[in-house]
């Protein structure tokens, strides 16, 4: 990410940087002249050159000193809002509290830099930063997993905006973590109905994973349960296919081997039902 402006372009930026000082001075001059207990002069003096706050913000963060560079990058956008530095400075201020864990913070940002810049050169990197503040949050499985789908929904979104930059890649990686997640849960949820021998319930959470979440960790599991879930139902012919998809795509399985010898003690074995939702879905799984 370019962290400086040069050249012909840079001393139109300084141009621009003036002017939009001048004006925020002659806003208070005129609003506060009335005010005696104001010094309009200390004031002036108070507002350091974008360009000046902003490389010692990135200065500050070189040192590690992280507050201090948010500081002066905060600082940016208020004296000289709607600047190019203010522009820059808001990605960086975004980046300096994500780094800081202060991840809501750092959503807010970026957000806000999106609505203003979304097709800007960094939009990308403000998008990536969002996800990576979500995705830091996601709890253990065991919990509410809607920050894993936010996580999902930011990450996705630099797939397919911006599939061209440098963020894919990991984006992805950490897309298929939050999706592993969401179906952990489904499986947690349908281990605990069929604990229960709440069977339609446990079927419809072990049919979730595999239709929603069909390239996860948790679809091997997923299969099995179904084959246990239908069995105890009495449905074996959507049993035999939830044991034939789980062969196909997951051969040298334990949990094959145990749906299979769970098969075996009625006599049955694994056999595809092409009309079956479970065929339609195995032709998506990992591995068909």
């Amino acid at each position: 990410m370019d962290t400086s402006v040069k050249g012909g372009r840079g001393r139109a930026f300084r141009v621009a940087l003036i002017v939009t000082g001048l004006a925020g001075v002659l806003s208070v001059v005129s609003g506060c002249q009335s005010d005696p207990d104001i010094d309009i002069t200390a004031y002036a003096q108070s507002i350091e050159p974008a360009d000046v706050l902003y490389n010692q913000g990135l200065a500050n963060m070189q040192a590690g000193e992280l507050t201090e560079a948010n500081r002066k990058f905060e600082a940016i956008d208020k004296q000289h809002p709607y600047s190019e530095f203010a522009r820059k400075a808001m990605v960086m201020s975004a980046f300096t509290n994500y780094r800081q864990g202060q991840y809501s913070e750092a959503i807010n940002t970026a957000s806000r830099y999106l609505s203003l810049y979304p097709n800007d050169e960094d939009a990308a990197y403000a998008q990536y930063i969002v996800g990576l503040a979500y995705y830091r949050q996601i709890p253990d499985v065991t919990r509410d997993q809607r920050t894993s789908a936010r996580a999902i929904a930011a990450f996705t979104e630099v797939v397919e905006r911006y599939p061209e930059s440098e963020y894919v890649e990991d984006s992805q990686a950490k897309l298929r973590y939050a999706r592993d997640q969401l179906a952990g849960k489904e499986m947690q949820i349908g281990r605990y109905y069929l604990e229960r021998k709440e069977f339609v319930g446990a079927a419809n959470r072990f049919r979730l994973v595999v239709e929603q979440y069909p390239n996860t960790r948790q679809v091997e599991e997923a299969l099995a349960r179904l084959v246990e879930t239908y069995y105890a139902m009495g449905l074996e012919s959507e049993a035999q296919t939830a044991a034939a998809v789980l062969g196909h795509n997951f051969p040298d399985s334990q949990w094959y081997a145990d749906s299979y010898k769970l098969l075996k003690t009625r006599g049955l074995e694994p056999r595809e039902n092409k009309g079956s939702w479970i065929s339609r879905a195995g032709a998506v799984l990992v591995g068909a």
